[in-house]
């Protein structure tokens, strides 16, 4: 809206007003004046009605925006909105010094998902985000939130379990191309609803629920009438300084996560408790025999940690899941354990972050600007409960124990496009196969990946 004119045609008017009121002004002068302060007012008075009229039509007219952060539609009060974001991630992995076993080489689209989210009646927002990359399409995220306050929150439908610290970071985050083998341990999506909020701008961040029960198994039958495995899962974590001016301390974080479910299946016919723990190049190392099946009582802890200073970021976390299996007539508690730590540093500066990093300086050559470059390494262990063999699980098929180092590279070229390179070496214990299989050897991967998220 311009005002300058307006302000013109006042400051004309008052001139036009002391000219008429001057003593010295005769009467052809002060007629002449009269005529031309009418045609002012008028125009004044038309130009007000004008601006009241955008005024009006801004208060109701849509907004429509397009960005780095995606598509946007939204009401002019902002009270509905609607946004339309992206993720796109193509993958190649290979695979040497593997004694053959290269079935896995290739390229492929590890992500393809578009998501469309928004906020209805200002305080409900939504969320729903299919995958199309893979074999099968599936929903990833579909849930409704209502949020009374930044404290007092509420979830429901399907998205990540409030437990595992790095599969909470977002998809498009992760600073290497596949999660830790610590997050084999960690239950992923699951239906259900949750109460979450977040104190003093995040000083205390908490989320509890209640949901089906997301396993770090699948495929046990269960008969409905029979069956009890709700799970309760929650987190609970704290920055204590995040406010603080001090920068030393203001990036630490730490907390904990759980859950548990009681599993009852219905006979011992059930086909197995999982479709095994996978390697980062997502090689099957573990698996339990088609004839144990989950039979009691299930959880999981994660002390979790994190914290950044500068351009330096480290994360870590350490899982418990404790389950009870069976086989036949035997039965026993099982508990398998992992930790990993990442640490990332900005070579060009920017700051370290949970979430995205935005470079100081976007990808371009004309001008001498090449983005924002970052590396990554990691280091994970998961070790399977040792009396999970033989009863259990199969030594001649399957590591009792998998430990993986990873070193990558991150290229970000602006806040949308990503290009990784990373390595990761994976070695094994408690293989006692005789016939070529992934843990009868040590596991070397190059990963190369091109994402875009918006």
């Amino acid at each position: 809206m311009n005002m300058k004119p307006t302000w013109k045609l006042i400051a004309a008017l008052i001139v036009a007003q002391m000219a008429i009121t001057a003593p010295a002004a005769d009467d052809a002068d002060i007629a002449a004046l009269k005529k031309q302060l009418q045609e002012l007012d008028l125009k004044v008075r038309l130009l007000e009605h004008q601006q009241d009229n955008e005024v009006a039509a801004a208060k109701t007219t849509p907004k429509v925006s397009l960005g780095a952060n995606g598509f946007s539609f939204s009401s002019a009060d902002s009270n509905f909105v609607a946004q339309l974001h992206g993720l796109i991630q193509m993958d190649n992995r290979t695979f040497f010094h593997d004694g053959g076993l290269n079935a896995n080489d290739g390229f492929l689209l590890r992500k393809a998902r578009p998501i469309f989210s928004g906020t209805v009646f200002r305080d409900f927002d939504f969320m729903f985000m299919p995958e199309f990359g893979g074999s099968t399409v599936q929903i990833m995220d579909a849930y409704l939130a209502y949020r009374y306050s930044p404290w007092l929150q509420v979830q429901a439908g399907k998205f990540k379990s409030p437990v595992g610290l790095e599969n909470l970071q977002g998809d498009p985050n992760a600073l290497l191309s596949e999660r830790s083998i610590a997050n084999d341990l960690i239950p992923n999506r699951d239906l259900g609803i949750m109460l979450k909020g977040d104190v003093r701008g995040g000083v205390i961040s908490y989320a509890i629920g209640v949901f089906d029960g997301a396993p770090d198994y699948s495929g046990t039958t269960f008969n409905s009438s029979f069956q009890d495995n709700r799970a309760v899962a929650g987190r609970v974590f704290f920055q204590p300084w995040k406010n603080s001016k001090t920068k030393a301390v203001s990036g630490l974080g730490f907390g904990v996560g759980g859950s548990y479910e009681w599993d009852r299946p219905l006979t011992n016919t059930a086909t197995g408790l999982t479709p095994g723990f996978t390697t980062d190049g997502q090689q099957k190392f573990f698996s339990y025999k088609s004839s144990t099946f989950a039979g009691g009582a299930h959880w999981r802890i994660t002390p979790q940690a994190t914290y950044y200073y500068g351009p330096f970021g480290l994360m870590g976390e350490y899982v418990i899941s404790d389950q009870t299996v069976r086989n036949g007539a035997t039965k026993a508690d099982l508990q398998n354990t992992a930790w990993e730590v990442t640490a990332s540093w900005l070579l060009t500066g920017e700051a370290a972050t949970y979430g995205a990093v935005t470079p100081k300086k976007i990808f371009d050559p004309r001008k001498g600007q090449w983005g924002a470059w970052q590396l990554v390494a990691r280091y994970g262990v998961l070790d399977v409960d040792d009396n999970a063999f033989s009863t259990f699980a199969d030594p001649t098929k399957s590591a009792s124990e998998a430990r993986a180092a990873s070193v990558g590279l991150n290229w970000y070229l602006n806040k949308n496009i990503r290009a990784n390179f990373s390595y990761s070496h994976t070695d094994f214990s408690g293989y006692t196969g005789k016939a070529a299989g992934v843990g009868q050897q040590p596991e070397n991967v190059i990963f190369t990946r091109v994402q875009l998220a918006f």
